[in-house]
């Protein structure tokens, strides 16, 4: 049995498919399929049911898969030790995060690290909490920033910052008047929502429950639209077709600054008016999270740094 051995089980679990998973190892098909039967052997039973359409795992080849992953956890964990010796900060660190927190947070969370530990780059992945807390489980990301809540995954945390939502409506829509807006003013709007699998859809239901059913009632959501993306629905609300809640980091600074121009983007004030919740806004807590068996503290506690470091407008800060 090798480590080599075990990380092609670990990649075929993980692909479904022996092309891809040796092609994720770098290696030919036959190479990793010659590698695995080895060990099947080796361990007299069967760890993947191979048939003409897919690859399926046995129950006890589940649980070899799983102590594999350790295995190479561990393992890992050695060169790092080594390589802390030398510099802690040495070498990538594989960073998660969420699709409504990247675009806003990471081009100035990546100066900021390339600036205070350019020997530490980062190796960026954007995907949705589920998929997030999996890799982080598989070892294929170091660490990662989400928004709670989410399936507890015996992760260690950190939390980074509270952040208000806003509304988003219409500049030619009558609630674009008001300085401040409430959750029961929305109720009558025809509401644009992240699809499936964001996990802002869900904060975004959890203010205002009654967008989760759609609805001819006049006390209701009269019609509800998805988007795929934050800035897809934000376009949606410049054309007119309804309203949302955004997080106040996508917010542009132009919006609340009082400067817009009539030819800037659709994303500005121009198109669209922010308006802050009365009373005490709803908020999502985004925090870093991490392996326990990951070894790399300072790695981590200088990336917390390099977050602190940026400009965060209009949330709050937590230590």
């Amino acid at each position: 049995m090798t480590l080599t051995e075990l990380k092609y089980i670990v990649a075929v679990a993980r692909e479904k498919h022996f092309g891809k998973a040796a092609e994720a190892c770098f290696v030919s098909q036959p190479t990793l399929s010659v590698a695995i039967k080895k060990l099947e052997e080796e361990l007299e039973l069967k760890i993947f049911e191979r048939n003409a359409s897919e690859i399926a795992i046995t129950p006890l080849g589940e649980e070899i898969v799983r102590q594999a992953q350790t295995v190479l956890e561990q393992a890992a964990s050695i060169k790092e030790i080594a390589k802390r010796g030398k510099d802690p900060l040495a070498g990538p660190l594989k960073l998660g995060v969420i699709y409504t927190i990247g675009p806003y947070l990471l081009p100035n969370l990546v100066r900021q690290v390339i600036e205070r530990t350019p020997q530490m780059p980062l190796m960026l992945q954007e995907n949705f909490t589920v998929k997030l807390l999996e890799q982080l489980r598989l070892g294929e990301i170091d660490c990662a920033i989400l928004a709670e809540p989410f399936p507890d995954a015996n992760l260690a945390m950190a939390p980074l910052y509270d952040e208000p939502f806003l509304a988003a409506v219409p500049v030619a829509h009558p609630l674009a008047q008001q300085k401040t807006i409430t959750s029961e003013q929305l109720k009558k709007e025809t509401m644009l929502l992240l699809g499936t699998g964001h996990c802002f859809r869900d904060h975004v239901l959890e203010v205002c429950p009654e967008f989760a059913r759609f609805s001819n009632d006049t006390e209701g959501i009269r019609k509800s639209f998805e988007g795929s993306s934050l800035e897809t629905i934000k376009h949606m609300v410049a054309a007119g077709m309804g309203v949302t809640l955004v997080p106040r980091l996508s917010v542009p600074g132009s919006a609340l600054d009082g400067s817009p121009a009539a030819d800037q983007d659709f994303g500005d004030s121009s198109f669209v008016r922010y308006l802050p919740f009365d009373g005490e806004a709803p908020t999502r807590r985004v925090v870093l999270a991490w392996r326990r068996s990951f070894t790399r503290f300072e790695a981590i506690a200088e990336l917390r740094n390099a977050i602190y470091a940026c400009e965060l407008p209009g949330v709050k800060r937590l230590t």
